[in-house]
């Protein structure tokens, strides 16, 4: 970790504009079809136009991101795969052979892979950004995950990431065995849920894996008290993880840029919570993509008020179910900005 930066949290502007909101509802209304028969993608495309202060908003350059990183409880046995596997993926992601490198050339996605923090040295490629903080986070269950510097160094670098991209749409995802525990973690941490209310199968843990799995979450849980006010750059550095730190950092980046920001299952609605917690502003460029079949994730989403696009039982991870979600977010976009009006069609109103 050699990035000397400053940490420093962005700016983020609260999209609510009211004079806007009512232009934009007003066409929506205007469509050619009952009010509200569009259901929730009329919501999104008012949460597009106010993401990009405009009554036609467009959708450029898509990005995808995906951080990889290990973590130190594994070693705890919270996995069905071993860690070798994080490195593993990132090499099969490299050659193309993931389901998020299929959904992102089938949705005309740019894909960038980052080293977040994963546990081997991984060989240059240009597909591949070296940002590691370290190889791999600690064990939570007996030492903080990482320190308040490292943390900072890792939310910085999402930011940064993110910085150097075209487009304003950016689709988040991760990959890193044991990842499902850190968010869990974060997610008892920041919503006062149970441990068991937190914590499933992750990659497929049987009942005997899955209670172990609990018991030493519940132990890395005590293990670090809870700041008092919330502190949520020292939670996320007792309990996270490097990608999930990163995918926060990239959240602010995008929302201080005005981006939408397709978040996907799991691991990302962990790094949402956190992103909420240091800016509250970041909510409102939020598109919650799918509800995962992890345990905690609707615990998580409803905490965030937040009402997912699909529910495909996914538990991927990798950004995948972001990018399924894409054609419902041009589907809003292409409504609104091109689907007739009762006067332009001439057919009569109710």
């Amino acid at each position: 970790m050699n990035d000397t930066t400053p940490f420093t949290l962005p700016a983020i502007e609260a999209t609510a504009n009211a004079s806007l909101q009512a232009r934009l509802q007003h066409k929506i209304d205007g469509k050619t079809k009952p009010l509200g028969a569009l259901g929730r993608l009329e919501a999104l495309a008012l949460q597009l136009g106010l993401v990009q202060r405009s009554e036609a908003p467009a959708l450029l350059q898509p990005q995808m991101v995906v951080f990889a990183a290990d973590h130190g409880i594994a070693a705890e046995g919270v996995s069905a795969y071993p860690q070798a596997v994080t490195a593993q993926m990132v090499a099969n992601m490299l050659a193309g052979g993931a389901a998020v490198n299929v959904f992102a050339r089938q949705h005309g996605f740019a894909l960038q892979l980052v080293d977040a923090g994963v546990a081997a040295e991984l060989p240059a490629h240009p597909g591949l950004q070296a940002r590691k903080i370290a190889l791999g986070t600690k064990n939570s269950s007996q030492e903080a995950a990482m320190s308040r510097r490292e943390a900072e160094a890792a939310l910085t670098a999402g930011r940064q990431t993110v910085a150097a991209l075209p487009g304003n749409v950016v689709a988040l995802g991760e990959m890193g065995i044991a990842n499902t525990s850190a968010a869990a973690l974060l997610l008892a941490r920041l919503t006062g849920a149970s441990i068991p209310d937190a914590a499933g199968r992750g990659t497929g843990l049987d009942d005997a894996q899955l209670q172990r799995k609990q018991a030493v979450l519940a132990r890395a849980l005590a293990r670090h008290p809870a700041t008092q006010p919330l502190d949520a750059v020292a939670e996320l550095a007792a309990l996270g993880g490097f990608e999930i730190a990163m995918m926060a950092g990239a959240m602010l980046q995008a929302a201080s840029e005005r981006r939408l920001v397709l978040v996907d299952g799991f691991i990302a609605g962990a790094a949402a919570l956190v992103a909420q917690a240091l800016v509250p502003a970041v909510r409102d460029y939020l598109v919650f993509c799918h509800r995962s079949a992890e345990t905690g994730h609707g615990r998580l989403l409803a905490h965030l008020n937040a009402t997912p696009l699909l529910d495909l039982d996914l538990r991927l991870g990798e950004g995948s179910g972001a990018l399924l979600a894409w054609p419902l977010v041009q589907s809003a976009a292409n409504f609104l900005n091109h689907m007739a009006s009762f006067a332009s069609a001439g057919v009569s109103e109710k």
